[in-house]
């Protein structure tokens, strides 16, 4: 298999999030009004130029490497073949940055498929004064909880390469869930702008660190 390069982003290009397309049976598609609000508040909130929606890929298209941003969420079995693995881990080591978002029913095939990207990897609770959680907007507390699901907290984890974060994994938070079109869920607005202003802070962060 051919391995690209991140040879055709330019500096003027409109920021884009490229949602994967995964197998396995898990719905890779859940929160569909969720990308488009999040890329709308960046625009409104940032000096980030945007595309106003969000991309679909899989690991294997030639045109993964235009997209600096990979996004995956979902409520059931993730799983990638053996190409998209060599593809992803290519992929995150080179540059690229990955946030994967509970969508509550995710975490184990998810955790599972990252061991096969990463062998030599663990996952690091992130602390609350990384940088992440103050980068825009500041998150004294870390993650804000959208939905209950088990009523466990909300955890931000990450995998590493050195000191570069390429992995975010907001467990257990649901952060797509409050991007939603209000009506989805009818999250308070409180909660909904906890969740629209985390997603500035990841993406921000990506862009910057």
């Amino acid at each position: 298999m051919k391995i690209l390069a991140f040879s055709t982003l330019l500096p003027a290009q409109a920021f884009t999030i490229a949602r994967i397309h995964y197998g396995g049976g898990g719905d890779w598609y859940g929160d569909p009004s969720s990308l488009p609000n999040l890329l709308e508040f960046i625009s409104e909130k940032t000096s980030i130029i945007v595309e106003p929606s969000e991309y679909r890929i899989k690991l294997t298209d030639p045109e993964l490497f235009s997209h600096s941003f990979l996004y995956i969420t979902g409520h059931g079995n993730i799983r990638f073949n053996e190409d998209e693995i060599i593809v992803l881990r290519d992929y995150l080591l080179k540059g690229g940055f990955l946030h994967a978002d509970d969508n509550y029913g995710m975490d184990a095939s998810f955790r599972r498929e990252m061991k096969r990207i990463f062998p030599e990897k663990e996952w690091v609770e992130i602390p609350f004064d990384h940088n992440i959680y103050h980068v825009f907007y500041d998150f004294p507390n870390g993650l804000p909880k959208v939905h209950e699901h088990d009523g466990k907290p909300p955890k931000g984890l990450g995998l590493f390469d050195g000191k570069r974060l390429i992995t975010f994994y907001s467990y257990e938070s649901d952060l797509g869930d409050g991007w939603e079109d209000i009506e989805v869920h009818n999250n308070p607005p409180e909660i909904r702008e906890a969740a629209l202003k985390m997603g500035v802070n990841i993406v921000w962060f990506a862009l910057t660190q």
